[in-house]
């Protein structure tokens, strides 16, 4: 995620959504004739539509009591009646430092909140990947048919909010919908992250009868360096900017520090170690990279921070050969562009205005940084399944799901038969 850079191209628990509405379930649809792959699609952090429906809140005094708005991306229909300051405040989590519960028990939506993805399933839930839709649709696809789409709160981890169950059935009913055909991955940036978890939370007998193959653009699996700051100055998901004034900072920071998707998508040190700098304090001349992020909380005063860190950086496990989705794999990245990765900060108070010439940059693709986009080669040493990576030179994380050469690609590997790999040796 890279503010201004991304205009170009981030129950007891939560409210935990057991189905949404409008969800696609087997039978809802006709089936697709065989002979075509069917994909499911993970879309990127904020990518996929949510609703948020606010009844009598009384937790942001100020703030209408009552009245919804939606949260996402280049979201065409903004809320009039709810300011930014106002949906940031809505929408951070509460966390119960209660250590006797689960990590993923602890986190929950104000009360009189409720959030949940708008048209889950359906293309219409996440309109950005329109030049995906018509690639395929121009090779006969339909959507909402073998075209479907993994969306998901991207404040939650995948441990959360019924993902792995709702993922699951909606992978199962796309296979038996398009003739008990596998179904092929696609993620973008963060979504990725969530396809990976359900790989290796499912048993091989799953994969081998539901997957085809996995098609990774831009993974954001080791994470990246600019989710510090962000927990600093904050970020507008409405348009990838960052807030101009103190109150929108502070309301926007504030709402990051209590996601623990945040903390999953900040590098993670087993990774990065210390060759970037993701906060550097001017007042104290002190910089900090993701294998000071300990030090970084504690100096911040966010001992919280600090919790949710420990456990949610690194959370989705990608790099060990236990971790290996052991489903054919090809991957693409860009390359060549400037890149935020960090920021210079006047100090570590929570709810700072970050300027354009504070940022940290080094090379990527405008988005996420080259020790990201490379961490993936890691599964080349899976023993049977195929591996590829493919670089796009210039072309911007946001620009890579609809560049025709990679949708080139997706198509060729949709038509591929998968590989045919023995049951590992116990």
């Amino acid at each position: 995620m890279r503010g201004v850079s991304w205009l170009r191209g981030v129950l007891a628990a939560l409210v935990v959504l057991t189905a949404f509405p409008g969800t696609v379930h087997a039978g809802t649809v006709r089936a697709a004739p065989p002979g075509r792959t069917p994909v499911v699609l993970f879309p990127a952090f904020h990518l996929t539509r949510l609703e948020v429906v606010v009844d009598h809140q009384t937790a942001a005094p100020g703030c209408p009591r009552s009245g919804s708005f939606e949260d996402w991306y280049r979201n065409d229909h903004p809320s009039t009646l709810f300011s930014q300051v106002c949906q940031d405040r809505l929408l951070t989590l509460r966390y119960d430092a209660n250590r006797a519960k689960p990590m993923a028990s602890r986190f929950s939506n104000v009360p009189g909140v409720e959030v949940r993805p708008v048209d889950y399933g359906r293309t219409g839930s996440a309109p950005f990947y329109e030049p995906l839709y018509r690639a395929l649709e121009a090779q006969g696809y339909r959507r909402d048919t073998d075209i479907r789409v993994a969306g998901y709160d991207a404040r939650l981890t995948p441990d959360m909010g019924g993902f792995l169950r709702r993922t699951r059935e909606l992978i199962e009913d796309t296979y038996r919908d398009n003739g008990n055909r596998p179904v092929h991955l696609v993620g973008h940036s963060n979504g990725p992250l969530y396809a990976q978890y359900l790989l290796t939370h499912v048993p091989r007998a799953w994969r081998d009868r539901y997957i085809q193959g996995f098609t990774p653009i831009a993974g954001n699996f080791p994470g990246q360096g600019l989710l510090y700051p962000v927990l600093f100055g904050g970020l507008n998901v409405q348009d990838f900017s960052y807030p101009t004034t103190r109150e929108n900072a502070e309301s926007s920071a504030r709402l990051y520090l209590s996601a623990p998707s945040s903390y999953m998508s900040a590098s993670n040190p087993k990774v990065f170690g210390n060759r970037e700098v993701v906060v550097r304090d001017t007042s104290t001349g002190r910089s900090y990279t993701p294998r000071d992020y300990p030090k970084l909380f504690a100096d911040a005063g966010l001992p919280v921070a600090r919790e949710i860190a420990d456990h949610y950086i690194g959370f989705v496990k990608f790099a060990d050969v236990r971790s290996f989705p052991d489903v054919d794999v090809y991957a693409e990245r860009g390359s060549g562009l400037a890149t935020t990765v960090g920021a210079r900060l006047p100090n570590l108070s929570v709810g700072q205005v970050v300027r354009p010439g504070q940022f940290l940059d080094r090379d990527g693709d405008g988005n996420q940084e080259d020790i990201t986009n490379e961490a993936v080669l890691v599964w080349r040493a899976m023993p049977c399944h195929r591996f590829g990576l493919t670089d796009n030179p210039g072309v911007d994380h946001y620009a890579l799901p609809g560049n025709p050469h990679v949708l080139d690609r997706l198509l060729a590997h949709l038509g591929r038969q998968r590989s045919q790999c023995p049951a590992p040796r116990e």
